[in-house]
C-alpha cells in the first residue's frame, strides 16, 4: 500500500507551490495512531491515504525528536519522483464589443468606476459607478443631426434589474424621436417625442430581455428646446442664477401616480422604506419593466420652452444626484465653474465632477451620471 501527499486547493489557505510538493510514500513509512482520522480501515486495507506535509526550506533541519520520521521520508524522496506544481498558462479570450452612450465599450469597460466626455465647451458628460458591480447608468447625444450644429438631442438613462433597457434606450431613443419628428408639423413636436419613447419601449419589449431604465431627452431645434422624461431622471435649468425644474419625478408616491395605477388594477405599496408599484419598483414609467407593463408606462411628459439668453446652462442626471443634491445646489455649484469664478476659465467638466463628488460624499452608493448643456451656444 502505497500514501500520496498533494497541495490542497483550498481558498482559505493556498500556500505557495515552493513550499509543497506530491510525494508517494511506501505505507510502512507512516504510522497511524488509533484516533488518526488517517487510519486505514479493515474494509480497504489497500486504499492509498492523502495527507499534507511541509517541505523544509534548503539548508534547514527539523527538530531531533522527529529524525527519525525525517530519515524515512528522506529515504523515500530520494526513491521517487518529485512532482512540482504548475499555474497553468493564462487564457486571452476576445470579447465583442457593446455600445455605450456617445462611445463604443466592452463588457470589461463598462466596469469602469468613471466615465467621461466633452465636445467644444458646450456638452460635459460625467457617470461614476456606485457599489454595483457594473454600471448600469448610460447617455446618448448627438450634437449635429443632418450635419446642423444647432439641431441635438441628449440623453441619460438610468437601468435597473441590469443595463440592457439603458443601452438599447440610449440607442435606439434619439433615432426614433427624430424619426418622427422628421415626419410631423412643428405644432407636433411633443406627439412626436412621446411616439419615438413609446416606440423604443415596444422595440426593446420584443428583445425579451428582462430589466427597465428611467430616460430624460434634451431635444433641441431651430433654438426651441423640448425636455421629456419618465421616471426619476431630472432636467433642471438655470435661468439666470435660479433652479427650475423641467421635469418631475415618475415615483408611485406622486398622487396622480398612484391613482393612474390603482384605477388600472395595480396597487402601491411601502417597502423598505420607498413606495413601490406592486411592491417592487420605486419608479412608475420607464422603458421596459415587461412584468410591471401594464402599470409601469413609457409614455413621457413634456415640456417645451424657446431658448432664452437668460437659460445659462441645462443639467441633465440620474437620481444618484438628486437623491442627494438639491436642484439650487447643483445651480450653484455648476455656475461657479460655468462662469469661471472657482477657476481661472469656464470648465463645465470639473462642474460634472464636483457635483458627482458632492453626492458620494453625502452617502450616494447608486451610480451617478451628470451631463451639463450650455444653452447659449443654441440661440
Amino acid at each position: 500500500m502505497s500514501c500520496s501527499l498533494a497541495i490542497s486547493n483550498s481558498p482559505v489557505f493556498s500556500p505557495s507551490s515552493s513550499l509543497f510538493e506530491t510525494l508517494t510514500l511506501p505505507l510502512t513509512h507512516v504510522k497511524f495512531s488509533p484516533s488518526s482520522s488517517l487510519s486505514p480501515t479493515p474494509s480497504s486495507p489497500s486504499s492509498p491515504f492523502r495527507f499534507r506535509l511541509q517541505r523544509l526550506p534548503s539548508g534547514t533541519t527539523s527538530n531531533s525528536s522527529s529524525s527519525s520520521s525525517s530519515a524515512a521520508v528522506a529515504g523515500a524522496v530520494s526513491s521517487q519522483t518529485i512532482l512540482k506544481r504548475k499555474r497553468p498558462a493564462k487564457l486571452d479570450i476576445p470579447v465583442a464589443s457593446v455600445a455605450f452612450g456617445g462611445l463604443v465599450a466592452t463588457p470589461r469597460e463598462v466596469k469602469r468606476d468613471e466615465l467621461e466626455e466633452e465636445r467644444e465647451g458646450y456638452f460635459s458628460v460625467y457617470c461614476k459607478r456606485g457599489r454595483r458591480e457594473s454600471m448600469e447608468d448610460r447617455y446618448s447625444a448627438v450634437t449635429d443631426f443632418q450635419g446642423d450644429s444647432k439641431q441635438a438631442i441628449f440623453g441619460i438613462f438610468d437601468g435597473h434589474g441590469g443595463a440592457k433597457a439603458a443601452e438599447f434606450a440610449a440607442e435606439n431613443l434619439d433615432k426614433n424621436i427624430f424619426k418622427e419628428v422628421m415626419k410631423r408639423d412643428e405644432n407636433e413636436i411633443k406627439e412626436a417625442v412621446k411616439q419615438g419613447y413609446l416606440n423604443t419601449d415596444s422595440e426593446f419589449l420584443k428583445e425579451d430581455v428582462h430589466g427597465g431604465s428611467c430616460c430624460v431627452t434634451a431635444l433641441i431645434r431651430k433654438g426651441t428646446l423640448v425636455v421629456s422624461n419618465a421616471g426619476d431622471c431630472r432636467a433642471v435649468m438655470s435661468r439666470g442664477g435660479l433652479a427650475e425644474a423641467l421635469t418631475s419625478d415618475h415615483r408611485p408616491s406622486r398622487e396622480d401616480e398612484k391613482n393612474r395605477i390603482e384605477t388600472m388594477g395595480g396597487y402601491v405599496d411601502l417597502c423598505h422604506g420607498s413606495w413601490r408599484v406592486q411592491g417592487s419598483l420605486a419608479v412608475s414609467r420607464g422603458i421596459g419593466d415587461r412584468h410591471l407593463k401594464q402599470w409601469v408606462i413609457a409614455e413621457p411628459e413634456t415640456k417645451i420652452i424657446r431658448i432664452k439668453p437668460e437659460y445659462e446652462f441645462l443639467i441633465l442626471a440620474s437620481d444618484g444626484l438628486w437623491d442627494k443634491v438639491s436642484n439650487q445646489e447643483a445651480v450653484d455649484i455648476a455656475s461657479r465653474y460655468c462662469r469661471g469664478i472657482d477657476v481661472a476659465a469656464p470648465a463645465p467638466m470639473l462642474a460634472c465632477k464636483k457635483l458627482v463628488d458632492l453626492s458620494v460624499s453625502r452617502g450616494c452608493v447608486d451610480d451617478i451620471s451628470v451631463m451639463l448643456i450650455q444653452l447659449n451656444h443654441y440661440i
